[in-house]
């Protein structure tokens, strides 16, 4: 099945430290990307979205800059599973925090994705006052 890479950013007023655990952490993601999230051994949380349970395994996490999760079992052979990656950044000119997002899924459709992650942002930017 053919994938799609995704891209977006969101300006936030918040400070990547502020932010960061809303988008590391399993009681951090469970208040505006999913329904629940469990943290699992082996670095994995259990994401679950309509009673629907999506293992993903934390690959990557460098303190308050960014974060990718890899949902397993994505992928038929396991060398192409989706995932989501987010990256804080900072602009140094006008301290300005960005969320850059990037969506790798079987989600073709870049305004149904656009419109689903404008939604989370909005939940997102609520809790941090954004």
């Amino acid at each position: 099945m053919e994938k799609f890479k995704f891209i977006t950013e969101y300006e936030l007023r918040a400070s990547p430290k502020m932010l960061f655990p809303y988008i590391s952490t399993a009681s951090g993601l469970s208040q505006w990307f999913a329904s629940k999230v469990n943290t699992m051994p082996e670095q994995r949380f259990d994401f679950q979205w309509d009673n629907e349970s999506h293992i993903a395994r934390q690959v990557s996490m460098r303190q308050n800059k960014g974060v990718r999760f890899e949902f397993l079992d994505t992928d038929e052979d396991g060398s192409d599973n989706n995932y989501v990656d987010f990256r804080v950044d900072q602009s140094e000119l006008t301290q300005s925090t960005f969320l850059r997002v990037t969506d790798y899924s079987n989600t073709t459709d870049p305004e149904e994705l656009q419109d689903l992650w404008d939604g989370l942002m909005d939940k997102l930017k609520e809790i941090v006052g954004s």
